[in-house]
């Protein structure tokens, strides 16, 4: 493999494993959010705050993340931001107090911006028509939720049921991941954005209406994951009465293939179009959600032979395979939504990612929270689904209306002289 090759694949391999370490540190509260939860007595509200603070800073920050890998170059913006996460980590594990874990959950939640930085300095390392599957192969890294649901509880059994050993593992990890990404990425300075462009220049996709159709679109296909991610180990527990460890590992079921398959996702954004692709995607989703939405129901009919009970609802396998073909779909969803950005805004792609990836980050931080109001509000556990089924009936509409007077596949590319895509 000669250099020119070479390089470009060292960038990708290294950048998507400390995604990945990021992810699994970014969705921690996953799984140690239900034991401090019954630590401190919360509801289900509360319980939402909690599990989405670190989704709320990973979210703010991804628009000046985006903005700096653009300026100064995707390596050393990650290894900052790595860095950055490694104290607050490991404080974690001394939290005792509720306010303590939501101050601490920002800091630890700047992890999450670490897209915002991978999606640009990957993208550029490859030409355009290859674009879509470097950029779903580094989204691949969305696996680390899974990770989590499957290191977390193991690592909690072994320390005697204690959670405080997660952040404390996670730290070590965290340090050690961002000296190999350190060690086998490279830096090409003809891939950041001339000194000459100014910040108003790059902010000026903001009046593009393309830009905040894409925001709602990854609102709700990551947006949507990153709620359900960190949702569904709870779900499993008050649904179903799985423990801890049982529950974790069918809520990997849905993070799983919703963080691998974004590479596949990215080769058939390639192949078949960011349009085709990320509307058959919401059609499945509308479809999952709608089944997933039934509440567990029991009612008596009176028949001719006297009343007869009956009981409607998803059994855990039934369950459990819808959420499955919902994390393919998003995965999917996920990387042809950057398909959109790629196509339209080359030389912008850090700024315009930042944006994108700072709502779908808002709708995961949102989202939660809501699911928990709902439970608190109507006692019902599937609400949450509702909620989300409500959110892609809106993305269809937009998309029928916005693309139905032009070319599905027909893109106008925004981009800003002097930036090289790749080499």
């Amino acid at each position: 493999m000669n250099p020119q090759t070479r390089k470009p694949i060292m960038v990708l391999a290294s950048s998507t494993f400390a995604f990945t370490i990021c992810f699994a540190v970014w969705m921690m509260f996953a799984v140690i959010g239900i034991p401090i939860k019954k630590q401190l007595g919360l509801n289900e509200t509360e319980f939402g705050l909690l599990a989405a603070m670190p989704v709320l800073s990973g979210s703010l920050i991804r628009v000046p993340l985006g903005i700096w890998t653009d300026r100064f170059g995707g390596r050393i913006v990650f290894f900052l931001l790595m860095i950055s996460t490694v104290v607050p980590i490991w404080l974690m594990s001394y939290a005792t107090a509720y306010w303590q874990f939501l101050v601490i959950g920002l800091f630890v939640g700047l992890a999450g911006g670490s897209f915002s930085v991978g999606t640009p300095y990957v993208a550029r390392w490859f030409p355009r028509n290859r674009q879509g599957l470097a950029m779903g192969v580094f989204g691949a890294g969305n696996s680390g939720s899974a990770l989590t649901k499957f290191v977390a509880p193991v690592l909690m059994v072994a320390a005697g049921g204690s959670w405080t050993i997660v952040p404390q593992v996670y730290s070590v990890v965290m340090l050690i991941t961002s000296v190999l990404f350190w060690i086998f990425s490279a830096t090409e300075k003809s891939h950041n954005v001339p000194q000459t462009v100014s910040f108003s220049d790059q902010m000026k996709m903001l009046k593009d209406p393309r830009v905040w159709r894409y925001c709602q679109y990854y609102s709700v296909v990551f947006g949507g994951y990153v709620a359900l991610a960190l949702w569904m180990t709870k779900y499993y527990v008050g649904e179903y009465g799985f423990d801890l460890q049982t529950a974790a590992l069918l809520a990997a079921c849905f993070s799983l293939p919703g963080g691998v398959l974004r590479a596949l996702g990215g080769w058939i954004s390639d192949r078949y179009g960011a349009y085709k692709t990320t509307w058959w995607v919401m059609w499945v989703c509308w479809i999952a959600f709608f089944l997933l939405s039934y509440p567990q129901t029991s009612f008596t009919i009176l028949t001719v032979g006297g009343p007869r009970d009956f009981h409607l609802g998803l059994t855990p396998t039934l369950f459990t395979i819808l959420l499955f073909v919902v994390g393919i779909a998003m995965a999917i969803g996920k990387a042809s939504v950057f398909k959109f950005i790629s196509d339209d805004f080359t030389g912008n792609i850090g700024a315009v990612s930042g944006v994108v990836g700072l709502a779908g980050g808002l709708g995961g931080f949102v989202l939660p929270i809501m699911f928990g109001a709902m439970v608190d509000i109507t006692g019902v556990r599937s609400s949450s689904f509702m909620l989300l089924y409500g959110t892609v009936c809106v993305s269809l509409v937009w998309m029928h209306y916005s693309f139905r007077h032009h070319g599905a596949g027909k893109s106008k590319v925004t981009a800003i002289p002097g930036v090289a895509t790749s080499h």
